[in-house]
């Protein structure tokens, strides 16, 4: 099955950047012409600002969203009266954000938009399924990881990584990089029958005792642990933590007696703000990670073009990666240029 294939099976699709300028813009066109041609109606957004012609911080020459007649596309009022194409306005949000309110419209011929869509999961989430109702069969959401809550596999069916160059010019940096954040997508999903319950806690450590019940340890935050770390096995080594997994969360949990029983439990990938050697430390002293939710990622797209102008080889970067990962890697660049 090929990329467009499998997107166009899902009804929301991140295209998620692991740094600037890894070719996230050229993979989200790739996808949007795919779908277009094939006739699948698609509606597109984004958790921040795409489709400028220049980065705003390496002020490089950066590819444009292009739209085709009939997408259905969220962004704010600002970047919506800059738009060069007819499109028909379908809805107007009554909240605001930093550029205006958000503006769904349906595009009437092709053209370039500047996508700046939701700010916050819940407004994320009601775009998209606003855009379903119009009649997009597949959102697309334009993504990055340095805005990883709006990632997170609660909020879209899908994924595609996009990793390139701009993250490391050192072809082995790239790929173990690239390796890490594919690993964190793979954490196994917990065993559990209280997943919706833990789903919905936002705050402290939780321990899950032996018949599966969630009990506060009224840790408030990771940040305390050291100071009360005598609590935490009270229960058994099932631990849930309903915030962000940091370094210094990771090497107390390490240094207890109790690591090769220890199970810590996370909402999914996006928790996750520890360094690889954190992770890779805790894991290797017996502790386990385990995910309420794991997403789905159907491809890495790769860019072998940095903006300081170095330049991989796109064949062995792709090889590099296929060795290590168990999903197609596609350069859209390449892709592009042998089927249009």
């Amino acid at each position: 099955m090929s990329l467009i294939e499998e997107v166009s099976s899902y009804k929301s699709v991140a295209v998620v950047g692991m740094e600037k300028n890894t070719g996230k813009t050229e993979c989200m066109n790739y996808v949007l012409r795919g779908c277009s041609r094939i006739g699948h109606p698609v509606g597109v957004t984004s958790i921040g600002i795409d489709g400028e012609s220049c980065d705003q911080v390496t002020r490089t020459a950066k590819p444009e969203i292009t739209l085709a007649a009939g997408t259905f596309f969220s962004t704010s009022e600002k970047f919506y009266h800059a738009r060069r194409l007819i499109s028909d306005i379908q809805g107007l949000t009554e909240w605001q954000t930093a550029l205006g309110r958000l503006v769904t419209a349906r595009a009437i011929t092709t053209g370039k938009v500047i996508l700046s869509g939701p700010v916050t999961t819940g407004l994320l989430r009601a775009t998209i399924s606003e855009m379903q109702r119009l009649g997009a069969h597949t959102v697309l959401v334009d993504g990055a990881l340095s805005r990883k809550s709006l990632a997170s596999p609660a909020i879209t069916d899908a994924m595609i990584l996009a990793t390139g160059a701009a993250l490391s010019t050192n072809l082995q940096e790239l790929v173990r990089q690239t390796r890490f954040v594919y690993d964190l997508l793979h954490l196994p999903v917990a065993d559990l029958s209280c997943a919706a319950q833990l789903a919905s806690i936002e705050q402290g450590i939780w321990a899950i005792s032996e018949d599966d019940t969630p009990v506060d340890l009224e840790i408030p935050s990771a940040l305390l642990l050291q100071q009360q770390k005598e609590r935490l096995y009270q229960y058994g080594g099932r631990l849930f933590v309903s915030g962000a997994v940091s370094d210094k969360l990771l090497d107390t949990l390490r240094m207890q007696p109790e690591i090769f029983h220890t199970e810590l439990i996370i909402k999914d990938f996006t928790r996750v703000f520890a360094t690889p050697q954190a992770v890779r430390a805790y894991l290797q002293k017996g502790g386990r990670m385990t995910v309420l939710r794991q997403p789905k990622l159907l491809a890495i797209s790769i860019n072998p073009w940095s903006p300081s102008g170095y330049t991989l080889h796109s064949d062995k970067l792709r090889e590099a990666l296929t060795e290590v990962v168990n999903v197609p890697v596609v350069d859209v660049r390449q892709q592009a240029a042998k089927t249009e």
